[in-house]
C-alpha cells in the first residue's frame, strides 16, 4: 500500500531527527542478537572473570571461538558502549558497571533476561500477526518457551534488589508477621523467584506458590532443588502448585497474598481479587506489584512506558483477551487497579512504595 503525502510539506529537520531516532532503534535491534550471543558463549562472563583488558585473540582462545568473528563482535560492543576499547593496545575491557548488568545473574541489575524474552517475540511473529487479525488474543502458555525463562530472569534482579529490603517493609505490620510465622500465597508465581526469595528471608513462615502454567511450576520446583544443592540449606517452607488464581484448592486463612507483575495480565482480575479478599485472615494484607504507570497515556510516553507498552501489546493484553478478560495491560495505572481492588471488597488501598519500574500497592479488607 503506497502512502499518500505531499513531499513539499515535509519538514526536512523533523525528518532527519526521526530517521536518526529510527536508525538508533535499528542499530539496537541488530545488536541485540550479538548481546544474546555474548551471553550464550560466556563472552561477558569470561571478560568479567579475567578482570583486565583482553585482545580478540585471547578472548577467542579462552572461549574456544573464532577469532575473526570475536574481533567483529568486540567492535560492535565497543561501538555501543557495552565494552571499552583501548586503541594503543588493541585491547578490550568490560567495566564493572557493565559486568553487573551483563555477566552476573545474581546482580540486582542483570539485564540478559530481557534479551531472552525479546528473542521469543521474534520466534512468535506469525502468531502475533494472526492474533492482530483475529483479536482473539494469545495465552501465556502459547508463547515460545524463551518468554518464560526470559521473564523470570528479567524480573529476578528487581525482586532481589527490592522485595525483602524495601517492598515488604513498606507494608503495614507485614514484616513482623513474616518474621514470627505467617501463611503466604504468591499468586502467579511463575518460576517461583519471588516465592523462594521470601521463603529464604522468612524461614518461620510458610509460602505457597500458585500458577496456572504447569511448566513454570515444574521449573519452580527445580529451582528449589537447585537452591538446596548449591546453598547446602534445606528450603522446606515452600510448596508450589499448578492452579488458577480463583480455584478453591488455594485455600484460605492467609496472612499475606501477593501478586507480582501479573494482575493486569489476568482474564479475570476482579475475580482473582475477590478470591484473595475472602482467602485472607482478618487483618491480612494483599501486596500487588505492578509495572510503573501513570493514569494518562500522555504521561507514559517515555522510555519505560515504551518498553512496557511493547510487552503489553505482545503478552499482557493478548493473555487477557484469550480469556475474554478486560485486557488491562501493563500500563493500567493506579486508578484502574484501585477500582478493581475496591470492587473486590477491599476497603484500604494505597501506594506503599515504588521504584523506577514498579509500583507496590497495599490492599486490606
Amino acid at each position: 500500500m503506497k502512502a499518500n503525502f505531499d513531499s513539499r510539506k515535509i519538514d526536512e529537520q523533523k525528518l532527519s531527527e526521526f530517521m536518526l531516532k529510527a536508525m538508533g532503534d535499528v542499530t539496537s535491534t541488530i545488536s541485540a542478537m550479538l548481546v544474546i550471543i555474548g551471553d550464550r558463549l560466556h563472552l561477558y562472563q569470561t571478560m568479567a572473570k579475567l578482570g583486565r583488558p583482553i585482545t580478540s585473540e585471547e578472548l577467542a582462545k579462552m572461549t574456544n571461538t573464532s577469532e575473526r568473528l570475536i574481533r567483529e563482535w568486540l567492535a560492535n560492543q565497543a561501538a555501543g558502549g557495552y565494552i571499552i576499547y583501548d586503541p594503543p593496545n588493541r585491547k578490550y575491557s568490560l567495566p564493572p558497571e557493565q559486568a553487573m548488568a551483563l555477566a552476573d545473574e545474581n546482580s540486582p541489575v542483570y539485564i540478559l533476561g530481557a534479551y531472552q524474552a525479546i528473542r521469543s517475540y521474534f520466534k512468535d511473529e506469525d502468531k502475533f500477526v494472526e492474533m492482530f487479525k483475529s483479536g482473539k488474543g494469545m495465552k501465556w502458555g502459547e508463547h515460545h518457551h524463551d518468554l518464560f525463562e526470559g521473564s523470570a530472569l528479567f524480573y529476578k534482579p528487581n525482586y532481589v534488589g527490592n522485595l525483602v529490603s524495601s517492598w515488604i517493609p513498606s507494608l503495614d505490620g507485614v514484616e513482623e508477621k513474616l518474621q514470627h510465622g505467617a501463611k503466604v500465597a504468591d499468586i502467579g508465581c511463575g518460576y517461583g523467584i519471588s516465592t523462594i526469595l521470601m521463603a529464604k528471608a522468612y524461614p518461620n513462615s510458610k509460602f505457597y506458590g500458585f500458577d496456572n502454567h504447569g511448566p513454570s511450576i515444574e521449573r519452580a520446583k527445580d529451582q528449589i532443588r537447585k537452591e538446596e544443592e548449591t546453598g547446602g540449606v534445606s528450603i522446606s517452607n515452600v510448596e508450589f502448585v499448578s492452579v488458577n488464581a480463583n480455584d478453591e484448592s488455594i485455600g484460605n486463612d492467609y496472612d499475606l497474598i501477593t501478586f507480582f507483575d501479573c494482575l493486569h495480565d489476568m482474564g479475570d482480575p476482579l475475580g482473582a481479587m475477590k478470591f484473595a479478599r475472602q482467602s485472607l485472615k482478618a487483618g491480612g494484607t494483599c501486596m500487588i506489584v505492578e509495572p510503573m504507570a501513570n493514569d494518562k497515556l500522555e504521561e507514559n510516553l517515555n522510555l519505560v512506558g515504551r518498553a512496557f507498552y511493547a510487552a503489553s501489546t505482545l503478552v499482557c493484553v493478548p493473555n487477557s483477551l484469550a480469556e475474554n478478560g478486560p485486557a488491562l495491560g501493563a500500563q493500567a495505572g493506579e486508578k484502574k487497579i484501585s477500582e478493581i481492588v475496591k470492587a473486590a471488597g477491599f476497603t484500604i488501598f494505597r501506594r506503599a512504595t515504588q521504584t523506577p519500574f514498579n509500583i507496590i500497592y497495599e490492599a486490606k479488607p
